[in-house]
């Protein structure tokens, strides 16, 4: 199955390595370009760019340009890039159809994560219904986890909180979030549930089961070393 492919578009060289090595890590196809006017170039040549990281600040054409360009003819998603913390900067990049905006400096992990989530929310994904991370590969439609392939048997809610975890890799997850969207809105339980749950699908998952952080008085994070 060919990869997803990610254009990455800043002028600052190492910028461009540090997030190539990460997508390429987690299995993506990355193009770079140095400059918005490259970018363009690269975008309308190719037709299967599944999504484009974009710096703000560069020569020639600045990312705000290069925005207004691809939405002339295309909504394929983007993620903006800038030094700037700046909430006019956020506005401007959302009112130019920005699907997420990203300060400088970020974690490369976090980045991986809001670009596999917005693959996933706009169906882009090479991979579809399968996801793996650290060892772990689970098939959504076929409900299926195995590990260095031997089958996991895990319940209906310990698969749909493995799955919201992996979704969700490299992100705090408070209690709270995870009841809403592994249980849902209308669940009026205790979230202590979902430390049971935890427990038993750390053990189910074996060693795996380290990758399920706790993060004390919050909740938890799903993260592969």
């Amino acid at each position: 199955m060919d990869r997803t492919k990610i254009l990455v578009v800043d002028d600052e060289s190492r910028m461009r390595k540090l997030v190539k090595d990460f997508l390429q890590k987690n299995n993506y196809d990355v193009m770079e370009a140095g400059d918005g006017s490259e970018a363009l170039d690269i975008f309308f040549e190719q037709n299967d760019i599944a999504l484009i990281i974009l710096d703000v600040m560069m020569p020639k054409m600045d990312g705000w340009q290069v925005c207004r360009e691809v939405r002339n003819y295309s909504k394929v998603p983007i993620i903006m890039l800038t030094a700037k913390g700046d909430e006019k900067d956020e506005l401007q990049g959302f009112d130019l159809g920005v699907d997420e905006y990203i300060s400088k400096p970020f974690s490369p992990k976090i980045l991986v994560a809001r670009v596999e989530a917005i693959l996933r929310r706009s169906g882009k994904t090479a991979s579809g219904d399968v996801m793996e991370a650290g060892g772990i590969h689970l098939d959504k439609a076929a409900h299926m986890v195995t590990i260095d392939g031997e089958n996991v048997d895990l319940s209906y809610k310990e698969f749909e909180l493995l799955t919201y975890f992996m979704e969700n890799r490299g992100i705090a997850l408070s209690r709270e979030k995870i009841l809403n969207n592994v249980w849902n809105y209308d669940y009026f339980g205790d979230a202590r549930t979902i430390d049971t749950h935890v427990k038993k699908l750390r053990s189910k998952l074996g060693p795996k089961g380290d990758m399920i952080k706790t993060i004390w008085g919050m909740g938890y994070k799903f993260e592969v070393e």
